[in-house]
């Protein structure tokens, strides 16, 4: 296959992953509705490790390869904070929250993972990425004020909500890069993916067996299984490869599709609707996060 042929295709499976995440919040949405958050939950982390268990027999030729303890323990630790804490949030969050500003909300990823790297002495924040921090700020403020000024305080808090599982899954990005490039990611994210999410497995387990599974149809089946497997690991098994044949830095702006297509999405098959106030807010969050990620890149940086 030629590079060309190879960058046609990441461009399309990325532009395709971008359709199937921006629909998978209204889809997801449903199905807390209709299973519980618990039950959701508890069942996303029994098809989870499964797939896992079987990418890492696949690609590595065995179930489950050794590792040192200590790498061990800590992909264990990494993987509760990743999935258990952060995807335990992520799912009240969106439950409480809406599909559009599940999405956007979301989106700020970046700002808490380029602190966390300033933080640690790894990276040296240019004039133009501090401005762009400070204007996702401002857009997330503006985002919020227009639920928690219309008494939405649901739906508010499930942004804070979401706003923290952001946070968090910037922790699990930065502390986790050494593992991911010491073993490999499919091996160092089965780790954290069997063994992280174990914990809220666990913890499930009464509302999972009491979810209504006998009630669901196979349309609803099919949608579980396609929001759990397809979007969910496929989709960023899919998403680590894009990144390998167009480069990070060709690849990460195209995230900044997702609220969009989450938002039409949430219009079309939810009815959801948009304030002018929540759509500017929407915007100049997403302007402040791509500023402040890409500034240097663009040549905006001063730092020599």
């Amino acid at each position: 296959m030629t590079s060309a042929r190879q960058q046609q295709l990441a461009l399309g499976a990325a532009l395709t992953l971008i359709l199937i995440w921006g629909a998978n919040f209204t889809l997801q949405k449903y199905l807390l509705e209709r299973l519980s958050v618990a039950g959701f939950l508890w069942v996303r982390y029994l098809i989870m490790p499964a797939c896992a268990l079987a990418l890492m027999r696949w690609q590595l030729g065995r179930w489950w390869p050794p590792l040192p303890r200590r790498d061990t323990l800590a992909l264990a630790a990494l993987g509760f904070v990743g999935h258990s804490l952060h995807v335990g949030l992520v799912t009240w969050g969106v439950h409480w929250s809406t599909a559009f500003s599940s999405a956007v909300i979301l989106a700020i990823g970046p700002i808490f993972t380029l602190l966390l790297l300033r933080w640690r002495g790894h990276e040296r924040l240019a004039p133009a990425q501090v401005a762009g921090v400070a204007l996702a700020l401002l857009g997330v403020l503006a985002f919020l004020s227009d639920k928690l000024l219309g008494g939405q305080w649901r739906a508010g808090g499930g942004d804070l909500v979401l706003v923290l599982a952001a946070a968090l899954f910037s922790l699990y990005t930065v502390q986790a890069q050494a593992l991911f490039q010491r073993h490999g990611t499919v091996l160092a994210m089965g780790y954290a993916t069997v063994l992280g999410g174990l914990p809220l497995m666990l913890v499930s387990i009464p509302a999972g067996l009491q979810a209504p599974w006998l009630t669901l149809s196979a349309w609803e089946i099919a949608g579980l299984l396609w929001s759990i497997v397809i979007a969910s690991f496929v989709g960023w098994t899919a998403w680590g490869w894009i990144n390998t044949v167009r480069g990070v830095a060709r690849t990460a702006p195209l995230q900044y599709l997702i609220p969009p297509a989450a938002g039409v999405f949430a219009w079309l098959l939810a009815g959801e609707t948009f304030t002018w106030v929540k759509m500017a807010g929407a915007c100049i969050t997403l302007l402040g996060v791509a500023l402040a990620q890409f500034a240097g890149r663009l040549g905006l940086s001063v730092e020599r």
